[in-house]
């Protein structure tokens, strides 16, 4: 039988026993498998073993040459298992030996995942080049921020070179216009010198629709489940086993090849897997066998909109045993707070009243009535830790599905923006920035690809459309404008007023490495109190003898409160207000009506649509505003 071994890739051709390459392809239909090299005459049949698969060992291919699989004779394809594809999703396959690449992040340690900080990065469009190597650029700068762990959109081959990544078709294969295997690798080598952990996005639910050839070579999809995307991915139907492997495969290729720190997992919730093992079951088994024979560390985070505490329960506890999942629930509850209309899934959403029990639940609906989805829906996730849940203000989905991919500095107010940051990053929960947030970059996030079949090419185009209405004021997600349209407009923090919500975001980060209250991710430690009538949310966070209190002031009206925290009578020092003047580019005479110190019973005013953090006033409580990110960090 064809056994997994977590320790080496055995999919597709390896070179484990130099100079002789392992080449192994799963064809479980096939009558004849022969590896035609590019180059050379020869044309190599494999043997046929166990289980569908087809085995070959031999010293005719050599990394670097380029090789197809023929199928029965007369049918010409990619390997499935493919590392790179240097001519795109239509061409051959090259060998790549992963093993070649000299590794220097022997010292460095995963850390915990509570003192993740993420941001998430589309390779394409974060820099102008849209390249491994011009992300490497930009490195000091997200380290000066206070950014300690990347999250890279997916990096699978796709069509062409213009695409979000979740139309991959060779899950193994690095994208060749990005830089391919060994640019990948070189940035996993740079991100760890530079104490930076890497998160990649992966995509297990489906196939891109261009170029895929996958079920040429087997099932990997079933009839038996329907997903957004057509047929499921057969995890668990006829010949599945061969399906399960491929992922598993993937999964451990990506820790132990590519160093990579974490994978987050796609919409897991279209998943379908009726097995006495779940798929996701079985990969957390797997990745616990890697890191007990490695010694490294790695997670596996989730996108998962159940609210289904399963997913992240350990195994022993007939879990999923998920390190993390991201929380679409705060966002949506965060966005209604600050005016968006209650249409769509928003509609299940009340703003204020919803954030504040996402601050303390995690998920909002645990168990109550959805108008949306019109039943009962999710159960309370008891005894899970903050650093379980992943929250943002806005992410890739929530600007590129919107018809014009607004970001939220194109829908809100700048004093708003502030606000939002502050309360993502005062949560007891991982926060996550979408690159150029932090700046309020005014390009928008549009969805785009670039299909060269034109049928294709059209339906995305229309179906596009026919997501909003038949709208014809949707962008042409074809068109390399706009792609362009998405780029991060580097200059642009250096100028007003992204330059000080920059340096008002530096801070924020740096606040929050600093304060135990805020860094420990403690849900038990907790309270939080809503004025609606006021439009006012008060965090108060705690650890050990240390605390801090958020102030939020959502109308556009000033509001007073009095201040009143549950517990020993506590001295309060200003740490941040939005409304200072420094943070008021456009009005430098701007003052904050709130005071410097504060005790219990006081009133305080706030100004409209800001955030103030006080702490605790003892010696663990100072805080200096951080020095500025040179220029040089972010200027090409």
């Amino acid at each position: 039988m064809h056994q997994l071994n977590v320790n080496r890739r055995s999919l597709g051709i390896s070179f484990p026993n130099k100079p002789e390459a392992e080449v192994t392809v799963w064809a479980p239909k096939a009558t004849q498998v022969v590896l035609k090299v590019y180059n050379k005459s020869a044309t190599l049949p494999l043997v046929s073993a166990e289980i569908g698969y087809w085995h070959l060992t031999t010293d005719q291919i050599k990394p670097g040459d380029q090789y197809t699989f023929v199928l029965n004779g007369d049918e010409e394809f990619a390997d499935p298992a493919s590392l790179y594809q240097p001519k795109g999703v239509d061409g051959p396959s090259q060998a790549v030996d992963t093993a070649a690449y000299y590794w220097e992040d022997q010292s460095w340690i995963n850390p915990s995942l509570d003192s993740y900080l993420i941001y998430e990065i589309h390779i394409g469009s974060f820099t102008g080049a849209g390249t491994f190597k011009a992300l490497e650029a930009k490195l000091d700068y997200l380290k000066a921020l206070g950014v300690t762990a990347i999250e890279i959109m997916p990096i699978s081959q796709f069509p062409d070179s213009r695409n979000w990544g979740y139309d991959g078709v060779y899950s193994f294969a690095v994208q060749n216009s990005y830089g391919g295997v060994l640019g990948l690798q070189h940035l996993v080598n740079i991100c760890h010198y530079k104490g930076i952990a890497v998160i990649l996005d992966v995509v297990y639910n489906h196939f891109g629709p261009e170029g895929n050839h996958m079920e040429n070579f087997g099932p990997y999809l079933t009839d038996k489940y329907r997903t957004p995307w057509g047929k499921g991915i057969n995890f668990d139907d006829l010949w599945c086993d061969g399906v399960r492997r491929h992922f598993i495969e993937n999964a451990l290729m990506w820790f132990r090849d590519f160093h990579i720190d974490a994978l987050r997992l796609d919409a897991v919730h279209a998943l379908k897997d009726s097995s006495p093992v779940h798929i996701l079951q079985e990969l957390r088994q797997r990745v616990d066998d890697l890191m007990r024979t490695t010694g490294r560390r790695h997670y596996l985070l989730v996108e998962c909109d159940l609210n289904d505490p399963r997913y992240l329960k350990p195994l022993a506890e007939q879990g999923y045993g998920m390190d993390a999942q991201w929380i679409d629930e705060f966002h949506h509850s965060l966005r209604v707070a600050v005016g968006q209309e209650k249409t769509g899934y928003y509609a299940d959403f009340n703003g204020l009243n919803h954030l504040a029990k996402s601050y303390k639940d995690g998920y909002v609906y645990d168990g109550q009535f959805s108008v949306v989805r019109e039943k009962l829906f999710g159960q309370m996730a008891h005894g899970n830790a903050g650093e379980q849940f992943i929250v943002f203000s806005q992410n890739h989905d929530q600007i590129g599905n919107r018809k014009q991919g607004e970001r939220s500095s194109q829908l809100y107010s700048y004093e708003m923006l502030k606000l939002m940051a502050g309360a993502v990053l005062v949560s007891p929960f991982i926060p996550l920035l979408f690159m150029g947030e932090e700046w309020g970059e005014t390009n928008p996030f549009f969805y785009f690809v670039n299909y060269t079949e034109a049928d294709l090419a059209e339906a995305v185009r229309q179906g596009r459309k026919d997501e909003f209405d038949g709208d014809d004021d949707v962008p042409d997600p074809q068109t390399k404008e706009t792609f362009e349209h998405t780029k991060l407009q580097w200059h642009l923090p250096m100028q007003e007023p992204h330059r000080t919500l920059l340096r008002y975001y530096q801070t924020l980060i740096a606040l929050r490495h600093h304060l135990p209250a805020l860094y420990h991710l403690d849900r038990n430690q907790l309270d939080v109190a809503v004025d609606t009538e006021k439009e006012l949310l008060t965090l108060h966070r705690w650890h050990e003898d240390q605390h801090v209190l958020c102030l939020m002031n959502f109308s556009e009206q000033p509001q007073s409160t009095i201040l009143c925290v549950s517990g020993e009578d506590i001295r309060w020092e200003k740490l941040l207000d939005s409304a200072d003047a420094q943070w008021q580019p456009n009005m430098p005479s701007a003052n904050s009506a709130c005071p410097a110190l504060l005790n219990n019973g006081d009133t305080i005013s706030l100004q409209p649509e800001s955030f103030i953090l006080y702490a605790q006033h003892h010696e663990k409580s100072r805080f200096h505003i951080p020095d500025p990110i040179p220029q040089r960090f972010y200027v090409s």
